[in-house]
Order: structure tokens, then C-alpha cells, then sequence
């Protein structure tokens, strides 16, 4: 299963509750952090693009200020992606693997672009999450610790929540309290196993 969804809607809340019920996740946030550590092939070519001042005191990747600087333009956010997707992309594949070599038979895969990159034909099933804007801003900055303008370079970067609604199969709405989006993905997590077969993962 993919799950994706808008900017601070909750996605990683629904991922967490899914792996607490028995579900395999796969982060690609955590992907991401993975492929770009110290010493690897990504981490060298980020410094050579973006300079210095996307690393750390303690060398490892600065990842507010990487934020920072690859969305102030277009090219700078592609540039990133060239990097880092291709390794993620590796990592992803020798996770998903390793999973169905263990049996596992419940797969979720957390990917806010999911869209954006072409990976929807991927997926048995695709959920969105989403929330008002408004709302989804002040998670960012008030949770995240994101300033506005970094909410608003991010969220126009992906594509707009309306299409990304159209496109999933099942869409979870976040407006309400957490026990709410818990139910939410119980009910989920019920129709996932029909779709399975019935059993746990």
C-alpha cells in the first residue's frame, strides 16, 4: 500500500498506527536520511551542490537548511532530487525485498511524493491524507517548527490536494482529533486484510 498525502496532514501518525496493528513501513523520509549520510555518494555530491553551509558542526547533513536552499527555486529542488532519488529508489526496492523474502504481507509505504515521482502503478492500494491548509500550516509551524515560507515553498511544490485526492483510492480527512484519525485507520487496517486475504501480515 502507498500513503501519501499533503504537507503535515498526518501521514507518519497514520503509518505509526498502521505498524502498531501488524503492518511492514517502509519511510521514505527515513530512506532519505539513510542515503544521504557521511560517506556516501550522495552526501559528497549535496556538499559539492549546495555547499557548506548545508552541513552540520558534527558533519552530517543540515536538513532544515538543505529544506531551506533546494526550494528556493525550481532548479535547486531538482537538483536534490536527481541526487537522492536514485538511492532511495535502490534502497527502497532492497527493502521491499527483504520484506517479502521474511513472508511479510502487509507492506505500507509512507512517500509524500509518491505522485510527483511516478510510483502510483506501484501500489495495490493508494491512500491519501489530507487536511484544510490552514490547519496543515499551523501543524507545520506550531509541531515542525517550520516558518510560514517554508510551509508555502513545500506545499506548492507538490501537487495540489485536490488531485492528489482524485488519484487515491481511499482518502483519510484529518480535521478532527487524534482519536478520530485512529478510528480512521482502523477501519483501514480492516479493509487492507480483506484485501490480503483476510489473515494478519
Amino acid at each position: 500500500m502507498g500513503l501519501t498525502g499533503t504537507v503535515a496532514a498526518g501521514k507518519s501518525t497514520v503509518a505509526s498506527d498502521l505498524a502498531d496493528r501488524g503492518a511492514t513501513v517502509i519511510d521514505s523520509d527515513e530512506l532519505a536520511r539513510e542515503v544521504v549520510r557521511p560517506g556516501s555518494p550522495a552526501y559528497a555530491r549535496i556538499r559539492e551542490a549546495f555547499g557548506k553551509g548545508v552541513i552540520r558542526p558534527d558533519g552530517a547533513i543540515d536538513r532544515s537548511a538543505l529544506r531551506e536552499a533546494a526550494f528556493a527555486d525550481e532548479q535547486a529542488r531538482e537538483r536534490l532530487e536527481e541526487i537522492s532519488h536514485a538511492g532511495i529508489r535502490d534502497l527502497r526496492a532492497r527493502r521491499i525485498a527483504e520484506a517479502a523474502a521474511a513472508g511479510v504481507r502487509v507492506i505500507v509505504e509512507e512517500i509524500p511524493l509518491l505522485f510527483e515521482v511516478g510510483l502510483e502503478d506501484d501500489y495495490d492500494m493508494i491512500v491519501v491524507v489530507d487536511a484544510p491548509r490552514e490547519l496543515r500550516e499551523a501543524r507545520a509551524l506550531g509541531l515542525r517548527g517550520w516558518t510560514a515560507e517554508e510551509f508555502a515553498a513545500i506545499d506548492a511544490a507538490q501537487l495540489a490536494a485536490a488531485e492528489k485526492r482524485r488519484r487515491a483510492d481511499r482518502v483519510l480527512d484529518n480535521r478532527g482529533d487524534p482519536a478520530e484519525l485512529s478510528l480512521a485507520a482502523g477501519g483501514l487496517w480492516r479493509e487492507i486484510l480483506r484485501a490480503a486475504g483476510g489473515g494478519g501480515p
